[in-house]
């Protein structure tokens, strides 16, 4: 876990590493599982949606958290700032351990977010983030 300023940005930027390689705890079992950011594709290649999907390895298996386009625009619009790969990793990250240790998890493959709860993570995980000692 840490966070970072990247030195090549214009104005300044967050680098988030809180919620690519993470344990959760899954309510019903009570079983700690392993999550690991694998990789990021664009929904409309795959499968014809206006969305980002994140797939993560959950203890080895696949899961996939979706992230819609539109949260990127109603990002910019609200704040002036964009939404990076990075912290869309964060977010999708901080969206499936919420999942698992709330119950929401189970055998799930995929998950799909609204714009609304998109950026509710979004705030969530930025916030956990400046919680963390430097």
């Amino acid at each position: 876990m840490g966070a970072s300023i990247c030195p090549r940005c214009g104005r300044s930027a967050i680098v988030l590493f809180m919620f690519e390689n993470f344990t959760a705890t899954d309510r019903w079992t009570k079983k700690q599982v392993h999550c690991v950011y694998q990789s990021q594709i664009v929904a409309i290649a795959t499968r014809h949606a206006d969305a980002v999907d994140y797939k993560f390895l959950v203890d080895g298996r696949k899961v996939w958290v979706a992230l819609p386009h539109p949260a990127w625009v109603e990002y910019k619009n609200r704040t002036g700032k964009t939404i990076t790969d990075s912290l869309a990793v964060e977010i999708a990250g901080h969206y499936l351990k919420t999942a698992l240790e709330s119950g929401e998890g189970l055998g799930r493959e995929m998950y799909s977010l609204t714009v609304d709860e998109t950026l509710a993570h979004l705030d969530a995980a930025v916030a956990e983030m400046e919680a963390q000692p430097a």
